[in-house]
């Protein structure tokens, strides 16, 4: 199959919704906190659920889906997004809209990664960082323009109707995604226990851990930005969603570059300067972004160089496993929002204890041994088996 840009432009367009669906409650904290009457730590834990929910069904949908042609699994999966997002915008309190967070999170774990491997079955080896960075850019445009958008929207209309905003765009990815993709045929059939077994090499495993801990540090800050500005820059409302905004660009622009870099230096490069940049960023935030334009240009760098983490790992992990593709991509998916997951309680855990300057630091820690297991990982060997005599 030849690469085709706009079937890979619909799939970056259902990982909009996807994405939206998944980072928006962080630019809903404050309205949620207060509609809600529930703390930061707590509005977080929609985070957490829809994350955790987000890790373990990514592997067992995929198993259970395995047969589904995959233009009718992508559409499947964005209605079901769409349906969590409405219950969410229909949910009376706290309890129903976390229930609703984790409908909604089946969908997105079931479109992720499938749409990943769609991407790279429809272009050229040579050019697949490039399609999995554009299908990835969707999550990017979510920060860009879902989370900030969420944040202005919920303080004049509430919470509950951007949600179902985003379950009104859900819809109308799943309708591009019928109208535009060609019926794609299933892969081979892979049993569960069998999706796991890529996991034994000791490479793919650095890969995934890399992406525990580099959403983990990420998340941590991302998820609590509005205390962590406020005090920073003493910022708040609007000025931190223009904020979020220019990370969002920044995100943009690491991901095109993140894919570009892969494509001419491979993955372990790109991944090494990458996480050394977040390092550092994150570790400067609280001194620098003690401004409003400070935070503008810590944020911008730090999704300039967060969301060029994508591309590298996942042609990496699809360089390890090109015959299981989908499978490694589905693991990675997981790894992701587990380390998103773990975002909200670690995140609240320090918010809680030391306060929002300390996230940065604990971040940076992260990110710093999140370089480390990259380099482990590739002086890894697989063990082959001995020769019979």
């Amino acid at each position: 199959m030849t690469f085709a840009p706009p079937r890979t432009a619909v799939l970056a367009l259902g990982t909009f919704a996807v994405g939206t669906s998944g980072y928006v409650v962080a630019g809903l904290l404050p309205a949620l906190t207060g509609e809600l009457g529930v703390s930061e730590t707590a509005a977080a834990q929609l985070v957490t659920a829809f994350a955790i929910a987000y890790a373990v069904g990514s592997p067992l949908f995929a198993a259970v889906t395995g047969r589904w042609e995959r233009r009718t699994l992508l559409v499947a999966a964005l209605v079901v997004t769409a349906i969590g997002n409405a219950l969410a915008a229909l949910a009376p309190g706290y309890v129903t809209l976390l229930l609703a967070r984790v409908v909604t999170a089946i969908g997105a774990a079931v479109f992720t990664p499938a749409a990943s491997a769609v991407a790279a079955e429809l272009t050229s080896p040579e050019r697949r960082g490039r399609a999995v960075a554009l299908v990835f850019g969707g999550l990017t445009i979510a920060t860009i323009l879902g989370v900030p958008l969420g944040s202005v929207l919920s303080q004049s209309v509430g919470y509950q109707a951007v949600f179902g905003l985003v379950a009104a765009f859900s819809l109308l990815g799943a309708l591009a995604v019928r109208m535009v993709l060609p019926a794609v045929p299933a892969p081979p059939p892979v049993r569960l226990a069998e999706r796991f077994t890529v996991a034994k090499d000791p490479r793919v495993l650095a890969m995934l851990g890399a992406t525990v801990l580099g959403c983990l540090a990420a998340f941590s800050v991302y998820t609590f930005i509005s205390p962590v500005l406020s005090a920073t820059a003493g910022v708040h409302g609007t000025t931190v969603s223009l904020l979020l905004f220019v990370y969002g660009a920044g995100g943009a622009l690491g991901n095109v570059l993140g894919g570009r870099a892969t494509d001419r230096w491979g993955a372990r490069a790109p991944l090494l300067v990458v996480f050394a940049g977040i390092t550092v960023v994150l570790a400067m935030l609280p001194l620098v972004a003690t401004s409003v334009a400070g935070a503008a240009v810590v944020l911008f760098l730090w999704g300039l160089a967060t969301w060029s983490i994508n591309p590298p790992i996942q042609h990496r992990l699809i360089e390890l496993s090109s015959q299981n593709a989908g499978l490694v991509l589905s693991l990675n998916a997981s790894a992701i929002y587990l380390g998103v997951g773990l975002s909200g309680l670690v995140g609240g855990a320090v918010l809680s204890g030391g306060g929002p300057l300390l996230l940065p630091e604990i971040a940076a820690v992260l990110t710093a041994i999140a370089a480390a297991v990259v380099v482990a990982g590739w002086r890894s060997r697989v063990r082959q088996p001995a020769p019979a005599e």
